[in-house]
């Protein structure tokens, strides 16, 4: 079953890192206030980035390596 790694602009310009195995069911739930914490009261919400891994295994470990990076090498990432 493959997994995805994205990251969310949110309204207030920060950015969120999270990983599902359906990506656009998780950011209708992010839209609706209950996807995580963080992400409600900040929309609106935009998908910037995702990246498509084997297994929920791999999507875990890049998440925890996207999250480590500074902002401005997640800007980068968004960017292509």
């Amino acid at each position: 079953m493959e997994w995805y790694v994205y990251i969310l602009r949110c309204g207030d310009g920060t950015l969120y890192t999270g990983s599902t195995d359906d990506v656009e069911k998780r950011l209708a739930a992010h839209r609706a206030g209950k996807g995580a914490k963080y992400t409600r009261g900040r929309g609106p919400l935009e998908l910037a980035y995702f990246e498509q891994l084997p297994d929920k295994s791999a999507a875990l470990r890049r998440e925890y390596e996207i999250k480590q990076m500074t902002r401005q090498e997640k800007l980068r990432l968004c960017q292509g």
